[in-house]
């Protein structure tokens, strides 16, 4: 707060003193008090008048300063009135106590907010669970009917499972830090799990993986690893070259401090304008308009459980060759501990 402020925020309190303290000089004349007696009171009052003020600025400031300057490094920034001292002043305990009803309030919203939250993600993992049990069913129905047409119910009814996974992992997602194990994890058995999850997919679409270096563990939770595989999986398998044969290469890289998990396809690429915005959500692309239906919901996914996995996620194409994801896990002290 700048003392020029200050003072002309009082400015009406000093016109108001200057005409009150003028009268009263000149009631003090009219009853002929000595020139010297009216200058001594004119010295008092005006030194009264400059302490009261400088003690009031000086007060002021150092509340309002200190309100500003954390204010700004605050990211949340409705915690400010815990961060600074009620003030010894009228008009800033007016403020601190405007605060601390405000953030009062904004507290019982928010908690009002997360348990709705929370039920309406419970009841989507209960409706998720139901549905999958008639399409299990349905599943074994068509394998019984090894003909054309029970192929394509197959084909159908796995789309269906994994838009059905995709939401329960999207309502999961939201908070996963209370649904989430971190513990070492090998790439081998979880790169192998997912295969095995996406065998019929990868069988009937004729394609083929091929892995390298995957003798590696990581600090990872292996079901939201698995979940990231099988969107990888998927999309390659969706968008792929008319007469080329997919073929999906898995590897990993360890460095000094994280390790790369490589996931590369030989499909139709991500046109570069849209490459930047593929992990945005609801994004389609040009890829998602003109080869196949799309929710543009997964990589969204991917992406958001990267950053609450603590790991980063980073993705290059050149359209018609190849597309490649790359995640990383960082390494961290307890990583180096369990290697030693």
């Amino acid at each position: 707060m700048r003392f020029r402020d200050y003072i002309m925020d009082r400015l009406w309190f000093y016109v108001i003193a200057a005409v009150s303290f003028g009268l009263i000089l000149l009631f003090l004349g009219a009853y002929r008090v000595s020139g010297q007696l009216m200058a001594f009171i004119t010295v008092i009052f005006l030194l009264f008048v400059i302490t009261e003020e400088l003690v009031g600025f000086l007060r002021k400031r150092r509340f309002y300063d200190e309100l500003i300057q954390k204010l700004d490094i605050l990211d949340k920034k409705y915690l400010i009135h815990e961060m600074v001292k009620e003030p010894d002043f009228l008009e800033g305990r007016l403020t601190y106590e405007v605060l601390c009803q405000a953030n009062k309030a904004m507290c019982e919203n928010v908690s009002d907010y997360k348990r709705s939250s929370a039920d309406f993600r419970e009841f989507i993992e209960m409706w998720v669970h139901e549905v999958k049990l008639p399409v299990a069913s349905l599943q074994l129905m068509a394998h019984n009917h090894s003909d054309k047409l029970g192929d394509k119910f197959l084909e159908q009814l796995r789309r269906i499972d994994g838009y059905t996974d995709q939401v329960l992992y999207y309502a999961r997602s939201e908070s996963a830090e209370k649904d989430y194990i971190i513990k070492e994890t090998s790439l081998k058995r979880t790169v192998s799990n997912t295969a095995l999850k996406k065998r019929e997919d990868i069988q009937l679409a004729g394609a083929s993986i091929e892995t390298e270096g995957l003798d590696i563990s990581v600090m990872t939770d292996g079901k939201w690893l698995e979940f990231m595989l099988g969107q990888f999986i998927a999309n390659s398998l969706k968008y792929t070259v008319e007469g080329r044969e997919t073929v999906m290469k898995i590897s990993a890289e360890e460095l000094p401090d994280r390790v790369l998990l490589h996931f590369r396809d030989n499909g139709i690429g991500i046109p570069e304008n849209d490459l930047s915005r593929v992990f945005d959500k609801s994004f389609t692309g040009e890829n998602g308009r003109l080869y196949a239906k799309s929710t543009g919901m997964g990589l969204y996914i991917v992406k958001s459980l990267c950053e609450r996995l603590g790991h980063s996620i980073s993705v290059k194409s050149e359209q018609g060759q190849y597309t490649e994801f790359t995640v990383a896990f960082a390494k961290n002290d307890f990583y180096k501990m369990q290697e030693q």
